[in-house]
């Protein structure tokens, strides 16, 4: 099994810092689709609480899943009514008796309410620049009037730019992105690229982007896995919150019923968002098959993560997150629709020699997979190829956070 190393939030945990005592970050988070928004902020959060004595943070998300997720002391959230996005990029509202012009009114209005009451000292925005169909200019507006810092969290990866080229010059993107925000940080590293570059966005943007790295991502104090899983050497598979992994997991079972197969057990985790029908299809599938477990959701991801020894995988950011911090053999296998974000980054992580990769609009035979799983169990991990070095972000997070709302401790 292949050496791993991502300590316990416990081994994290130095002198408290009380220069953030009494302040308040409040973190935007739209959630429509998957858990990847509302992981990196709650994650984020969590760090800040730990670094900062005194310092409160509290997450507006639209997640239906929030409440089954842990959160530390001094972390809280609020959830406004839930979307959902489509497999063509439209949205639509999570209720069926509300409209979707309803939804985006009363979200925004919580929004907006809430930061009022909450008066936050710092506010990050996660990779939205204006919130799910502009819900969040009001409150930038009004925040960045009272002289509050505003921030945009970006992952390292984007889109297509010359599709997000057009479409930010459509909204006026670039404008906003200068009009709006203090700093714009992005949760990634120089070597897997530039999000913002070919959008058009003007050099003062630029002036303020800091690359934090990739966040780091711990195990839980008390580690206890939330499954019985298996004793030998595993391969995890996860396609994330499962809305869009039908395909992911589909071509895994083809695979692992073919002959011949990977000598490990397989454990799949399908994602709180897969269709019914279709998580009991794959269920069915898995039944007659040896030494492969099926789990529908568990949200301590990590413990699975360190457990495994390789991951197969879609390629989200925090997934990839999680790949290297616990420095894990994967194989990625990443969408194309209705973004290119997935597809870009495993071009990148594996020209860099940190996973592997196939093309899920490709050749999708059973066996191809196969020998792309049994390949999977000799690869190198991350660690050889210095990804140890790209997991500075909620120590660069928790360094910006301090200088933005309180420059003066900062500066000795």
């Amino acid at each position: 099994m292949a050496k791993s190393w991502c300590p316990r939030l416990s081994d994290l945990k130095k002198k408290m810092d009380a220069s953030l005592h009494g302040k308040r970050i409040l973190i935007y988070s739209h959630d429509s689709f998957g858990l990847g928004h509302l992981r990196r902020c709650r994650a984020i959060a969590h760090a800040l609480v730990d670094h900062f004595a005194g310092l409160r943070v509290l997450i507006v998300s639209g997640s239906p899943i929030i409440g089954s997720f842990d959160f530390k002391s001094r972390v809280d959230f609020v959830r406004i009514p839930g979307v959902v996005k489509l497999r063509g990029g439209d949205y639509t509202s999570l209720s069926d008796h509300i409209d979707l012009s309803q939804t985006l009114r009363l979200r925004s209005s919580i929004l907006d309410q809430t930061a009022k009451t909450f008066s936050p000292d710092l506010f990050l925005v996660d990779k939205e620049p204006l919130g799910l169909k502009g819900e969040v200019i009001a409150t930038l507006k009004r925040l960045r009037d009272a002289g509050v810092s505003t921030v945009l969290g970006l992952r390292d990866i984007l889109d297509d730019p010359v599709i997000l080229r057009k479409e930010w010059d459509k909204r006026g993107m670039p404008r906003d992105l200068e009009n709006l925000y203090t700093e714009l940080w992005v949760f990634g590293t120089p070597s897997m690229g530039n999000p913002l570059a070919e959008l058009g966005v003007s050099r003062a943007s630029f002036d303020r982007m800091v690359y934090t790295g990739y966040i780091r991502r711990s195990l839980p104090d008390i580690a206890k896995a939330p499954v019985s899983l298996p004793e030998d050497p595993f391969l995890l598979v996860t396609p994330g919150g499962g809305g869009d992994g039908e395909t992911l997991v589909d071509w895994v079972l083809s695979a692992l019923e073919q002959k011949p197969r990977p000598s490990k057990s397989v454990v799949i985790v399908m994602g709180p968002f897969m269709a019914q029908a279709v998580r009991h299809r794959f269920q069915r599938r898995a039944a007659v098959l040896t030494n492969v477990q099926m789990i529908t959701f568990n949200a301590n991801m990590e413990i699975l993560m360190d457990r495994a020894d390789g991951i197969v995988a879609m390629g989200g950011y925090n997934t990839f997150c999680e790949i290297l911090s616990f420095n894990k053999r994967a194989l990625l296998i990443p969408r194309s629709t209705p973004r290119m974000e997935q597809t870009l980054r495993a071009h990148r992580a594996a020209s860099l020699g940190l996973v592997s990769m196939l093309n899920g609009d490709g050749d999708r035979s059973p066996d191809a997979m196969a020998k792309a799983l049994i390949h999977l169990e000799q690869q190198s991990v991350p660690f050889d190829h210095g990804a140890d070095e790209f997991l500075d972000g909620l120590e660069v997070i928790c360094n910006r956070a301090k200088a933005l709302i309180a420059p003066s401790e900062e500066a000795h």
